[in-house]
């Protein structure tokens, strides 16, 4: 069995940006967890997946990606799921909501991937420190975070599927979007 995810990547400048935040993280408070990925916001939280099904997967993330158009995502500050978890906030758009909706009714009706959906409101955002963030640490790092800006804006064209490799998750697959602007070329 191996375990995947389904995420929006963000652009490799945007990235690096986060990956700045994150390796500070690291070398401050020892958070390595949020190392182990490149930055994202997830749609489908990680799952066990037999290796026979991989490229159904890929070919059914390739379907609902073929149902949406490129949209833009926007963030501008950082927040907190206290005392736990620093992120980037992403500004709530209707795009992205639609298309979390999107993924999550087209693999509810698919029982062969037995995927477990969240059924929490759907809080998207970009993360820095989760799980080896200690209560302290949080409570110490989180004056840094509060009130500084991380305002960015991207045009999100695809849907990654992420595999874990026994140490780090790495991008198996890009689904993209059905690009109508250029088709009408």
């Amino acid at each position: 069995m191996n375990m995947y995810f389904l995420a929006v990547v963000l652009p490799p400048l945007l990235n690096e940006k986060v990956l700045q935040l994150k390796r500070m993280m690291n070398e401050q408070y020892g958070c390595k967890v949020a190392l182990k990925s490149p930055a994202h916001i997830t749609l489908i939280p990680p799952f066990w997946l037999h290796p026979s099904h991989e490229q159904d997967l890929l070919k059914d993330v390739d379907i609902v990606a073929q149902t949406v158009t490129p949209f833009i995502i926007s963030t501008n500050h950082f927040s907190a799921f206290k005392p736990r978890t620093i992120f980037i906030a992403v500004q709530p758009k209707s795009y992205l909501n639609d298309l979390k909706k999107r993924t999550d009714d087209f693999f509810a009706a698919k029982e062969n991937y037995k995927i477990k959906l969240d059924r929490r409101p759907f809080h998207p955002h970009i993360t820095i420190a989760t799980r080896d963030l200690s209560k302290k640490a949080f409570y110490d790092a989180w004056p840094l975070f509060e009130n500084k800006q991380f305002a960015e804006e991207w045009i999100a064209d695809n849907i990654c599927v992420l595999k874990h490799n026994t140490k780090n998750w790495d991008i198996l697959h890009t689904a993209p979007f059905n690009n109508i602007s250029s088709k009408a070329k």
